[in-house]
């Protein structure tokens, strides 16, 4: 079986985290746009009966999953990135839809009116957004993954459990794209996330996850993402 994400072309986007979780378990996948174009997430749309809001949707056989948090949850078992623990499986889905949460907030540090405006359209707005972002919200959402760590059973190596989740993986990329956008904000904060950092360290070094950082299919991150780095919103 041959997974099928579709997902923009250009960008890592919310794609990436059903990435990650395709690539570091080694399964069959087709990143449909890339190799077809754009085009094809709204033609296979009007065939869907369960049409999914907006990409990424995944489709497995006859199966279309949308939504991040409910692919991954989808994935989870047949990909072995999730507990088999009722109350565990559904403690990750928390954690990840928490993840939704932070990147949310990312994006909608650069465009706080409305996605249809340009970043040109709203820099005022988004320096007011951007310093309680930084100030507020960053150490809020950081403070609690390392509570996460420290409290987790099995030790501070994995946000659940004893072994690698698609929650360890989507913490990974979050906090990819907070440093950078934010380099300077995550020079100052993350020594003080040492467990985040080693998860973040740890991910990148699973052997799968390095050859696919390394590959062309890794796109890197760019003023078009769910992260944007602008000077003058990271002091």
């Amino acid at each position: 079986m041959t997974y099928e994400l579709y997902y923009w072309t250009g960008i890592q986007g919310r794609g990436e985290y059903i990435r990650l979780a395709l690539e570091a378990a080694g399964a069959p996948y087709r990143d449909v746009a890339r190799e077809d174009g754009d085009h094809v997430i709204a033609d296979a749309g009007r065939k869907i009966a369960t049409p999914s809001f907006a990409p990424p949707f995944l489709k497995d056989g006859p199966l279309v999953v949308g939504q991040v948090a409910a692919i991954l949850l989808h994935l989870g078992d047949r990909l072995d990135l999730a507990p088999k623990d009722e109350r565990l499986r559904l403690w990750t889905h928390q954690i990840q839809l928490t993840i939704a949460d932070f990147v949310l907030e990312g994006h909608d540090v650069h465009h706080p009116l409305g996605a249809g405006r340009y970043y040109e359209e709203q820099k005022p707005e988004s320096l007011r957004r951007a310093e309680e972002f930084r100030e507020e919200r960053v150490p809020k959402f950081l403070d609690w993954f390392e509570t996460v760590l420290e409290r987790n059973p099995e030790g501070p190596a994995h946000l659940v459990g004893d072994r690698l989740s698609y929650a360890d993986l989507s913490l990974f990329q979050a906090m990819s794209g907070l440093a950078y956008a934010f380099p300077n904000l995550m020079k100052r904060l993350g020594p003080k996330y040492g467990k985040v950092e080693a998860l973040c360290r740890m991910v990148a070094e699973l052997p799968r996850i390095a050859a696919y950082l390394s590959s062309e299919r890794r796109l890197p991150p760019n003023e078009s993402d769910l992260f944007r780095h602008y000077p003058e919103l990271d002091p």
